[in-house]
């Protein structure tokens, strides 16, 4: 199991929050993605072998508003 801190930008409330959690957390090997937003990052636990960085940056940039820095 992998520990990543990524920064995300563009997130401004509770739902921007709850948005890039959930597709994060919908992705196969994360097994939790949880957002600070007052540092604008989100911590990501997961499984190497099963998800990527990448694969984590297009989920959450597909929700059209934010953008991931990995």
């Amino acid at each position: 199991m992998a520990k990543n801190t990524f920064s995300v930008s563009g997130m401004k409330c509770v739902n921007c929050k709850a948005n890039v959690e959930r597709a994060l957390k919908a992705l196969p090997g994360v097994a939790e993605a949880v957002v600070s937003l007052e540092d604008a990052c989100v911590s990501v636990d997961y499984d190497e072998t099963l998800v990527t960085p990448q694969q984590m940056k297009d989920a959450v940039e597909d929700l059209g508003r934010f953008e991931m820095t990995i």
